[in-house]
């Protein structure tokens, strides 16, 4: 694996403040995280864990989710599933269930986005952000050490403990930003 180059840093005292200039790096991509055991096993053995046994509905639905990474509400996934499984192999309030434990089981994360409730992949992924279009509803992940510098640094100087963080910017994608021209009446005849 190949990482990128760290960016310069330097820092500047200010008698308030600390202020960190860097130089920006252009590689956003996420990185790897290397994992002991496949989602199904973990999600195994957290259901272990509670007394919950693992069923055909929850191993389908756990294969569906982690077969491609994207993000995805719960009725796609019900759609992705009645595709591939059957029209009643999965059950709506079962999607949901499973879900939930997926994400108390730290294999999705759950973000809300315009009033709707988006999952995506939690194990084995780095720590990332993303920009979300308002009008499509694109989400594009990155990954930024500036954004981790910056979190840190806060942290600091507020003696604040880090934990993870999430980013969400929110604006319009560059196909939904192109602006359309207006059609004009003539056009319509």
């Amino acid at each position: 694996m190949v990482l990128p180059a760290s960016p310069r840093r330097g820092r500047l005292r200010r008698p308030d403040r600390w202020v960190i200039r860097m130089s920006i790096s252009r590689d956003f991509s996420l990185g790897t995280v290397d994992v002991s055991l496949t989602p199904i096993e973990r999600f195994e053995e957290f259901l272990q864990s509670r007394g919950k046994r693992v069923t055909q509905q929850r191993r389908a639905i756990v294969e569906r989710v982690f077969s491609h990474h994207d993000h995805f509400d719960a009725d796609s996934l019900l759609e992705q599933l009645r595709k591939h499984t059957g029209r009643h192999a999965v059950s709506r309030p079962t999607v949901y269930r499973t879900l939930t434990e997926l994400v108390d089981a730290g294999l999705l994360r759950k973000m809300v986005l315009n009033d709707r409730a988006v999952y995506e992949h939690d194990y084995g992924y780095p720590q990332h952000d993303h920009l979300h279009c308002q009008k499509c509803n694109r989400l594009i992940e990155f990954s930024s050490d500036e954004v981790k510098e910056i979190r840190d640094a806060v942290a600091r100087k507020h003696q604040f403990r880090v934990l993870g963080h999430r980013l969400i910017i929110s604006g319009l994608c560059a196909d939904c930003s192109r602006s359309k021209r207006p059609a004009r009446r003539l056009d319509l005849i």
